[in-house]
């Protein structure tokens, strides 16, 4: 193992620590997009963007949040419109916090239109559905 797996493995191994318990992933119907942008005299650009989704197992709602900062550019953020079928995974609220409930975003996948925000295998999706439907099915 080189010097660059080493320091990539002690990183996840870190953030799986703090936040393992805490990762959690939800998929289903985008409900509401609110996006906000800040703009502090031209050097901070804040962007952020709230969520409400409507999971496709179950009754409730899920509310998410995504926040950027960036110098000088402006944050990205994909297309994301009432209507499309969304992956997110993000980390869950610390309990007795005030936004506890609320999920911030990591990463969303648009199943609609094919885009996510940070790339990743689009394979494992596919894998996770179809174990899923194994399960129902039994």
């Amino acid at each position: 193992m080189g010097f660059k797996d080493k320091m990539s493995k002690y990183f996840t191994d870190a953030y799986m620590d703090k936040y393992g318990d805490r990762m959690t992933s939800s998929a289903g119907t985008v409900l509401s997009v609110k996006i906000e942008e800040k703009n502090i005299l031209g050097i901070l650009r804040i962007l952020t963007a709230h969520i409400l989704v409507k999971p496709d197992m179950g009754k409730g709602v899920v509310k998410t949040q995504y926040k950027a900062r960036k110098w000088f550019k402006k944050p990205t953020f994909i297309d994301v419109k009432q209507g499309h079928k969304v992956i997110i995974m993000g980390i869950e609220g610390e309990k007795g916090k005030s936004d506890s409930e609320v999920i911030t975003i990591s990463n969303i996948a648009n199943l609609t239109t094919k885009k996510d925000l940070h790339p990743f295998d689009h394979s494992q999706i596919k894998k996770a559905r179809q174990q899923a439907t194994r399960m129902r099915a039994r």
